[in-house]
């Protein structure tokens, strides 16, 4: 008897399958690495299932779509990579201090600064820079305790720089002098003022906020959290030289 004959695969079958293999593996490298590698995948692959033909043309074409499918999603996550997550302390003092007889202190001083939580005095506050905080920093700023949602107003002229949620400091504002050469810094905000955003021109006395114990606040202790620093030469408004806000509000 001859044996039964057996039939040779075709090779256009092969060279499909073995095409496929290799885009694949491609593809997974590409998406690994960065969005431009799975860009410069499908444009290639795109001109191949234009010339394919017979069994390479359904299957090129469907591996085409989904690499530039993929490339498409990769892309779009690039939205948000520019997103705040995290920044340093905005007081870090990790540039040191400026001390009370400082130019620097004095001129704010001369300003006559707004007491930033509406119906405290100057004589109400107490100085609470050096109290010792976790990690042994300091806490370089000015508590100033009072009822939750009091009104918390910007201490001159200036602008929002930033409207920021920290794990620490909770609700915040950060707000430029009209100078531009330093920072005026309000945490542990209950809530904002209405209508206010980035870039806002604020004048002396206006309410950007309303005491309250966002972030790490005692949530039996209302307060706000103000810290006063100059600002860098690359003006980030999270960096700084700190001044201590009790010398120049008192």
């Amino acid at each position: 008897m001859l044996p039964f004959p057996r039939s040779r695969p075709d090779v256009r079958y092969l060279v499909a399958a073995a095409l496929l293999g290799f885009v694949l593996g491609a593809f997974v490298v590409a998406s690994l690495g960065h969005t431009g590698g799975v860009e410069a995948t499908a444009g290639p692959l795109a001109n191949v299932a234009a010339n394919a033909s017979g069994p390479l043309s359904s299957s090129v074409s469907a591996v085409a779509n989904a690499v530039s499918h993929a490339s498409g999603a990769v892309t779009d996550t690039s939205a948000t990579s520019n997103a705040v997550v995290e920044v340093p302390n905005a007081n870090s003092g990790t540039t040191g201090i400026i001390p009370p007889s400082a130019p620097e202190a004095k001129e704010l001083a001369a300003r006559d600064l707004e007491i930033p939580v509406s119906g405290v005095s100057g004589e109400k506050l107490v100085r609470t820079y050096h109290d010792a905080r976790s990690g042994g920093r300091e806490h370089e700023a000015l508590d100033i305790l009072a009822p939750r949602n009091t009104p918390v107003v910007a201490v001159e002229d200036g602008t929002i720089a930033k409207l920021f949620f920290s794990k620490a400091g909770g609700t915040t504002v950060y707000q430029f002098d009209p100078t531009r050469e330093y920072c005026y810094y309000y945490a542990h905000l209950e809530r904002y003022a209405d209508g206010l955003k980035d870039g806002d021109a604020v004048h002396r006395g206006q309410v950007i906020g309303y005491v309250g114990t966002s972030g790490n606040a005692p949530k039996d202790t209302p307060h706000l959290h103000f810290a006063v620093f100059r600002l860098t030469a690359e003006k980030h408004w999270w960096e700084g030289t700190p001044i201590d806000p009790y010398d120049i509000l008192k």
